[in-house]
């Protein structure tokens, strides 16, 4: 069946909203993070961590790794990523032009799609509307993303002017695709696209007004987080939800810090991801309800409180600040495993609060005092 949104509250003092998407895969309880999978596995965690411990709902994948390494053949013989990492919930997979965009050295955009250099073995591939989403039905993913160029930030308005006509010719092209394909797995797929327009108010009116008009189920809000101030990043997600359809639920890609989920969800987002949980986890830094800590410092070593006193999970109660530290500076494995559970749990139990609050019609005064009290450096 296809992807439904039901709009279940909306918090009387801000713009925020607690919804359920309903896929072939099961629901999804937004305001949603949802962990980063970028080759098919959430790093240094396990998907029975991630049913059980994390109780994500929804994780990503991504069109040009997952392309390159094990590639489109592995993964049909399989029956799609599902199938292949043993994930039963939904999955989003990101297009892949974040990647593009990311390869700036070894890549060139046309009119008609990208070439680019792996970063794997040096060879030549060629990325189309048409065949990114002819990945995507191999990969299998419940939410696809159309592909798009991701402008740098900063950009001229001339190259983002341009850069947005891409995008929406490639729109065009993505819907097309997908009107003429059907899904490889029985189960449907549904396409979002994204808004693009760097910075500039009026393109990004433009692209939302052109997305928000197209017959999808969704909608993504790309090109954000990229080296902009966050105020820019707030000004133009606030701008952009203003014009996306209610009714449909809307993804902010690649976003971000705690404070900025948060603020974001404020705004009316629905759907965040971002590799810093993960990645910030297995340096070290964790996130806590009471602050940050960076579990590399002398200060812990011998702390034997609680990870996070305030935590949900077991690894916040059962370990202690000083073995956790004890861990990461002898560069055990296990320092990546708990730190990535604990972030996860984190971030999942963040969004699963915003939630309450929304339905209980505080989450305007709850927001203000914990963005202040979880971005302290402890």
């Amino acid at each position: 069946m296809p992807l439904t949104f039901e709009l279940q509250h909306q918090d009387p003092k801000s713009k925020a909203r607690a919804g359920r998407i309903t896929t072939d895969h099961g629901t999804i309880e937004t305001p949603i993070f949802m962990p980063v999978g970028t080759a098919g596995t959430v790093k240094a965690i396990t998907q029975q961590d991630l049913h059980s411990d994390v109780q994500a709902q929804i994780i990503l994948g991504n069109t040009y790794h997952l392309y390159l390494r094990p590639g489109t053949d592995i993964l049909q013989q399989a029956g799609g990523l599902h199938q292949f990492n043993g994930w039963n919930k939904p999955i989003l997979t990101d297009s892949g032009g974040y990647q593009v965009y990311s390869l700036a050295a070894n890549r060139k955009i046309n009119p008609d799609g990208v070439k680019f250099k792996s970063h794997i073995d040096g060879s030549y591939h060629h990325f189309t509307p048409e065949n990114v989403m002819d990945i995507q039905r191999v990969i299998g993913a419940d939410i696809i993303m159309a592909f798009d160029e991701c402008p740098p930030y900063p950009c001229d308005k001339k190259y983002a002017a341009n850069s947005l006509q891409i995008t929406n010719n490639w729109l065009d092209r993505c819907i097309q695709r997908v009107g003429e394909t059907q899904p490889l797995y029985g189960h449907h797929q549904s396409l979002f696209p994204i808004v693009q327009g760097s910075t500039y108010h009026d393109l990004r009116i433009e692209s939302a007004q052109n997305n928000a008009s197209k017959p999808v189920e969704g909608h993504a809000i790309g090109g954000l987080s990229v080296g902009e101030p966050a105020e820019m990043m707030y000004e133009t997600t606030d701008l952009v939800c203003n014009i996306l359809p209610p009714d449909k639920p809307r993804y902010l890609m690649g976003v971000g810090t705690p404070a900025n989920i948060l603020e974001c969800i404020a705004l009316g987002v629905d759907m965040f991801d971002c590799v810093m949980p993960t990645r910030n986890a297995r340096n070290g830094q964790l996130f806590t309800w009471n602050g940050i800590l960076n579990m590399r410092n002398q200060k812990w070593a011998n702390d034997f409180s609680p990870l996070d006193p305030d935590g949900e999970s077991y690894v916040d109660r059962f370990y202690s600040k000083a073995y956790v530290r004890h861990l990461f500076i002898a560069q055990e494995i296990l320092a990546l495993q708990i730190g990535t559970l604990h972030n996860l749990n984190f971030y999942l139990r963040l969004v699963r609060e915003a939630r309450k609050q929304i339905i209980a019609g505080t989450f305007d005064a709850w927001k203000n005092e914990t963005v202040q009290r979880i971005s302290k450096r402890l």
